[in-house]
Order: C-alpha cells, then sequence, then structure tokens
C-alpha cells in the first residue's frame, strides 16, 4: 500500500515540475491511460494554482536569495516577452505543457498580469489536451514495440 502512494506521488510531484514525465513514466510504473492522464492534470494545476498565487512573492523574496545582482533584462526574460507579446495568454497556456514548465509559464502569465480566470481555464484545457495527446502517443509507441 505504501509502494503505491510512493509511486503515485513520485509521478505527481515530478508532473508538477514537468508535464511530460508522467506519459513516459506512467507505463513503466504499471498505471493505466486514465491514471497517467489524471496525474499530469494534478501535477501541472497544482505548479499553476501556486505560482500563479505566489508568483509576485516568488520575484520579489525568493529569486533575491538566489539571484544577487538580477539583470534588468536577460536573454530568458526577453525571450518570455517576445512568446507573451508574440502568443498572449492563449499562446503561453497552448506552450506551457509543451515547451516551458509548469512553473514557468505560470509565473510568466502571473508577471504580465494576466486574469486569474483566463489563466486556469486555459491551463486546464490546454493541460488536458497535451497529457491525452503524450499519453496515447506513449501507449502506441509500446504498442508497436518502438519503445518499451
Amino acid at each position: 500500500m505504501l509502494e503505491e502512494v510512493i509511486k503515485y506521488l513520485g509521478i505527481y510531484l515530478l508532473a508538477c515540475l514537468k508535464s511530460i514525465f508522467p506519459p513516459l513514466l506512467g507505463p513503466a510504473a504499471g498505471m493505466s491511460n486514465l491514471e497517467i492522464i489524471l496525474i499530469t492534470i494534478a501535477g501541472l494545476m497544482t505548479s499553476v494554482v501556486l505560482f500563479t498565487f505566489l508568483g509576485e512573492k516568488i520575484k520579489t523574496q525568493v529569486l533575491p536569495i538566489f539571484i544577487k545582482n538580477p539583470k534588468k533584462f536577460s536573454p530568458k526574460s526577453r525571450r518570455m516577452v517576445r512568446i507573451w507579446k508574440k502568443y498572449g495568454i492563449i499562446g503561453v497556456c497552448f506552450l506551457t505543457p509543451l515547451i516551458l514548465s509548469p512553473p514557468g509559464g505560470a509565473l510568466l502569465v502571473s508577471s504580465v498580469g494576466a486574469p486569474r480566470k483566463q489563466v486556469f481555464l486555459y491551463m486546464l484545457l490546454f493541460g488536458i489536451f497535451w497529457s491525452v495527446i503524450w499519453t496515447f502517443s506513449v501507449d502506441w509507441l509500446i504498442r508497436i514495440g518502438l519503445v518499451g
């Protein structure tokens, strides 16, 4: 019983960091496709909720601990601004599970002042979309014998 809890908790925590981990690790852990999809969505949305509500505090109180002399415009911050200006809230939410990490996407949309309701809705929709695509893609690759 404890092993099952640790297995699910571990994959859930990895899903909080990057949404591709559960579809890749879930089959090896013996999880069903539905379990993988639900854990992926739960991890993504946990990060989004946490970093959306705490985004400003993280920027002002936590980042200065790790970054002593922050540059006003680093290459990474410029890239994030370009992504925001080019794609907007829908594009960032679409790209978050794919390219950005859930914490990165949530911090980006919270730092530009996007409405929280829209952020949660779009992140949920695109989280469901990408988790289904990835889970069934990995399942298909396992069935045809390319993986596993």
